[in-house]
């Protein structure tokens, strides 16, 4: 069996999501390739390896250094077949979906998206999705002889006992019809740590009172290597750029921890944010809906809990 992961990057470097797409490939069994488009690090094509690729294909044409869904659909439908791959796995992710769907339709497989399990083949082909934004789980049995499975974030762990990948140059055949849309600008968040790729996050809601006491927010942040983010209503009175807002309106983060401190929890902050591997809650509310979706609560007032916290982690690193 063969397996073909697409990596997406970021300056050079795999995404962790996409990392974790090739450890889950590797338990799928089989030889894993990877297709990856625009400059990679050698340092990126050693964590392909280390996370169970065998081979990555390195696509550096020009024409596809901008992320182009078409374009790279049709890539991607090439890479298969001159693979001769069985499965096509990648992380769920606002390139992942659309590019997953389109190739789907151009090699006739079938697809199985916000996996958060390997597959059941007892009877079958049969796999365990997300579904009404993580309050359920619906399984599916996916027919055919491909599949293309969409992992959700965090629903894998990264190995790092793999060897070095081969590394091959792969120039896949482009048509004009795949570049009828362009890519005319990018503006991209800046930051120290961007928040949809961020391990760690910390929120802060309207418990802080205002934007002047966000000091204690950025501190445990800087402290932990992590983004900052905020609920909507501190969006929307202009606390914190908009850019920041964590919700199901907002921006859907998948961190390892996410911390929201002030937070009451409404249902739509918690659709952006369910995906988290660990949520630590501090509030001085115990009623605060959130803490009945936390893996960890703190009931207290936060202007005295997140500096002692920040003070002890200051501690613990010294």
């Amino acid at each position: 069996m063969s397996v073909l992961v697409f990596a997406e990057l970021e300056e050079g470097q795999v995404k962790k999501s996409s990392l974790e797409a090739v450890s889950y490939s590797l338990a799928l069994g089989g030889e894993v390739s990877v297709i990856a488009f625009g400059t990679m690090d050698d340092s990126a094509i050693a964590e392909l390896g280390k996370a169970g690729a065998t081979k990555v294909l390195k696509v550096t044409d020009a024409k596809l250094a901008e992320n182009n869904i078409m374009a790279y659909s049709s890539a991607v439908a090439e890479a298969m077949e001159k693979e001769g791959a069985d499965f096509l796995v990648l992380a769920k992710s606002s390139l992942g979906d659309p590019i997953s769907a389109r190739v789907a339709i151009k090699v006739g497989a079938a697809l199985g998206s916000n996996v958060v399990d390997l597959p059941d083949t007892s009877s079958g082909f049969k796999v365990k999705s997300s579904i009404y934004t993580g309050k359920a789980y619906a399984v599916s049995e996916l027919k055919g002889d491909k599949k293309i499975l969409v992992l959700k974030k965090n629903a894998a762990e990264i190995k790092e006992d793999g060897g070095a990948p081969a590394v091959e140059e792969f120039t896949p055949a482009t048509k004009d019809e795949d570049f009828k849309a362009k890519v005319t600008s990018t503006d991209k968040a800046t930051g120290d740590v961007l928040l949809p790729e961020a391990d760690i996050v910390v929120s802060g809601g309207r418990g802080l009172k205002g934007p002047e006491n966000w000091g204690m927010i950025e501190e445990l942040a800087k402290e932990l290597g992590a983004a900052t983010g905020c609920s909507k209503p501190v969006s929307d009175m202009d606390w914190r750029p908009h850019h920041e807002h964590v919700g199901q309106t907002g921006i859907k983060v998948s961190p390892s921890l996410y911390i929201a401190v002030g937070i009451s929890g409404a249902i739509q902050h918690l659709a952006g944010v369910n995906s988290s591997k660990y949520i630590l809650v501090i509030n001085k509310d115990p009623e605060a809906p959130f803490f009945k979706a936390a893996d960890y609560g703190v009931v207290g007032d936060a202007f005295d809990v997140v500096p002692k916290l920040t003070e002890a982690i200051k501690a613990q690193r010294s």
